[in-house]
């Protein structure tokens, strides 16, 4: 009990909760070197969530970058903002980012994660809450949910339950 109550403390510490499903924070984001913007709703990852059962996650886009106009390689962070409310209704949630990258053509091409292939790539969980990473100046990303799962406890009474709301900051 310790435990879980101690982690929930600290959970509240780390991790201020959003209203906001998709956010992104610096000041010169939307006009500075680097321009980030959430995708259409249509677009977004789909949680198929119901009571007591392990379910999965359709893939989806979670936000757009656009580094062209810098040289510079930038550092972000993506988080889940609202962990405090997912522990009430998932057990677990691991969900698998992808980064890809706008070649000439216009086409995605997704970007190595990390330092062989045989890697197991960039990983988002209520437990770690956030993740780093690089991206070099000169291009277009798209920041995606790959694939997901997570154990989901059985529904309130009002049958409600919470989905992860996304925060990406630049640094």
């Amino acid at each position: 009990m310790k435990k879980k109550l101690a982690f929930m403390f600290i959970l509240a510490l780390l991790l201020v909760p959003c209203t906001v499903a998709y956010a992104y924070d610096d000041a010169a984001a939307a006009t500075g070197p680097v321009v980030i913007t959430s995708p259409e709703s249509g677009s977004l990852p789909q949680f198929n969530v119901y009571g007591n059962a392990i379910g999965g996650v359709t893939p989806g886009e979670i936000f757009f970058i656009d580094t062209s106009s810098s040289d510079a390689d930038t550092i972000f962070t993506l988080y889940i903002t609202n962990a405090d409310e997912l522990v009430h209704s998932y057990r677990y949630m691991t969900l698998n980012i992808g980064i890809y990258v706008q070649d000439g053509t216009g086409a995605w091409e997704k970007v190595p994660t990390g330092a062989d292939e045989n890697s197991r790539g960039i990983y988002l969980t209520m437990q770690n809450g956030s993740v780093s990473f690089v991206l070099a100046g000169g291009a277009s990303y798209k920041i995606t949910v790959e694939k997901g799962c997570f154990y989901c406890y059985g529904l309130n009474a009002e049958r409600k339950y919470a989905l992860p709301d996304f925060y990406l900051t630049v640094s």
